[in-house]
């Protein structure tokens, strides 16, 4: 352990101190009741309460009763927590059934009401993702997509197409939220009705059935995806 409690590296000595890498370590044996399924809905809790900013190592000791060292024992770092956090809520998507259209349409809808529920995570889909949760569902779509025929860079094309979609969607959704920020943007583009006319005239900012709106855009990719196979 370093002057700080906290355990002085990885597996072999290595250290994996970085996002992703808890993942590539064994679990380390403990010694005290704290599991890791505590810290990691503990964790989830805080972030959805005060977002990545608000979830640091003390508070998250503090809230789960024990030292800082000791939380040390079971993660090394915020990013280890994080990315465990990311991987337990992908456990809420459910794995679908049935024909590929109709099973990677209910998949990636219920990603997008995951990552809703939980606002904090869209910005972090970009970190390395081989937890189990996110594997198997990454699995699902790659096979779903292959049984309708699609391969090599085709079937890349249209996995990354569809995880960006959806990680794009709720991104945007997550942030644009409040009201007073939508109202800001749309009195920005009416007053410049001039520089950005189409933008002016198709107000997408005013009341907007978020969910219709990307089902809509889901069944546009999907149909393109079918025609294009």
């Amino acid at each position: 352990m370093d002057a700080k409690g906290k355990p002085a590296g990885g597996r072999g000595g290595r250290s994996s101190g970085v996002a992703g890498g808890v993942w590539l370590r064994e679990p380390r044996a403990h010694r005290d009741a704290l599991t890791l399924d505590r810290i990691v809905a503990t964790a989830v809790d805080l972030l959805d309460a005060d977002g990545v900013a608000g979830l640091t190592m003390r508070r998250l000791a503090d809230r789960l009763s024990v030292a800082p060292p000791t939380l040390y024992w079971h993660v090394k770092t915020k990013d280890d927590v994080l990315d465990l956090a990311v991987d337990a809520i992908f456990a809420e998507v459910p794995v679908p059934s049935g024909p590929w259209r109709g099973a990677v349409r209910a998949l990636v809808l219920a990603w997008r009401a995951t990552m809703l529920r939980h606002p904090w995570s869209p910005p972090l889909l970009g970190r390395p993702a081989l937890g189990p949760n996110v594997l198997e569902r990454t699995e699902f779509l790659q096979g779903a997509l292959a049984s309708a025929g699609f391969t090599g860079a085709h079937l890349a094309a249209a996995t990354h197409g569809l995880a960006n979609f959806v990680i794009g969607s709720a991104l945007t959704q997550s942030t644009w939220h409040s009201a007073e920020v939508l109202a800001a943007a749309r009195d920005h583009l009416r007053t410049r009705a001039d520089a950005y006319p189409t933008l002016a005239a198709n107000d997408h900012l005013a009341d907007q059935d978020w969910d219709a709106l990307f089902e809509r855009g889901l069944d546009h990719f999907l149909t393109g995806l079918a025609g294009g196979r």
